[in-house]
């Protein structure tokens, strides 16, 4: 079920069949059936595409005046710290 707004009322059960009796009445407001509903849906994923080459989750410790610099630069500060290390890869070897 999806997260409701806070205040938000639902119809009791008894309201609900009610609801969905009148529904059934009207002929120009008949409620879709699952086939239907199915045919509706979009046939495209949301979100972002995935990657090609995909990232690997990891836990690391960097120092806070680090991490406050690149999140103060906006969205896809995470890239750009993956940009930065991948760039000092090119002049220096770990270790």
């Amino acid at each position: 079920m999806p997260k409701l707004k806070p205040g938000t009322i639902l119809p009791t059960l008894e309201e609900d069949a009610a609801i969905t009796a009148a529904a059934q009445d009207d002929p120009d407001a008949l409620p879709l059936t699952d086939a239907e509903w199915t045919a509706a849906m979009p046939k495209v994923r949301r979100g972002r595409r995935l990657a090609a080459v995909t990232k690997e989750r990891i836990t690391i410790r960097l120092s806070r005046d680090v991490v406050e610099t690149f999140r103060a630069s906006g969205d896809g500060w995470q890239t750009r710290v993956d940009t930065a290390l991948k760039d000092w890869l090119k002049t220096h070897t770990p270790g």
